[in-house]
């Protein structure tokens, strides 16, 4: 299936990808720090008592924002496990429209979680809530990622929903060959 807003998924993994290595960097950081004053206290002299401020925090807040944003390129690709024993044993016809009610549910569920955020990144706002950890930082921005990652999955399960609605009515026993990866199509 070719998806019209893939570079959106992409820009999502991208954002994903820099949150993991944001996180790689911060951790290697503090061992870098640690293993200084190890040192430092080894040949006798004093540590320096260097150390990333609320690295747990920050490495939480970037841990959830890379797990959000990548809901939708990870969807997109198949990535998601599914269970398909009852689903592969059906007729072609049958398959596709139970996949549409699938992705339906799937569809709301991501909308109401959405909204969800939405509003409680609005009402984070409104209220300058701050994160009660050791650093006080802004809980609209982590609110914001999280809610930009269920939009793009709501995206690509909008765009999946009517491929698959599309198939089911017009063709459902080209089902099958029509919703399966194809990495020619991916670009």
């Amino acid at each position: 299936m070719i998806y019209k807003f893939h570079f959106l998924y992409r820009l999502g993994a991208w954002g994903a990808a820099t949150c993991m290595v944001l996180i790689c960097a911060l951790v290697a950081l503090q061992v870098t720090f640690r293993l200084v004053d190890a040192l430092l206290s080894l040949m006798g002299f004093a540590r320096l008592g260097l150390s990333v401020t609320g690295l747990s925090e920050i490495a939480a807040y970037l841990l959830v924002g890379a797990a959000f944003l990548g809901l939708a390129y990870t969807f997109v690709h198949h990535a998601h496990i599914r269970v398909t024993l009852l689903i592969s044993r059906l007729p072609s016809a049958a398959r596709a429209w139970f996949e549409v009610f699938c992705l339906l549910v799937a569809l709301i569920i991501s909308l109401l979680l959405g909204y969800g955020l939405v509003e409680l990144a609005r009402e984070s706002r409104d209220f300058n809530d701050v994160s009660s950890g050791f650093l006080s930082f802004p809980l609209w921005i982590p609110q914001t990622v999280l809610a930009t990652g269920v939009g793009l999955l709501c995206l690509a399960l909008l765009e999946t929903l009517a491929a698959t609605l599309r198939i089911a009515i017009r063709e459902p026993g080209r089902f099958r060959e029509a919703t399966a990866t194809d990495d020619n199509e991916m670009p």
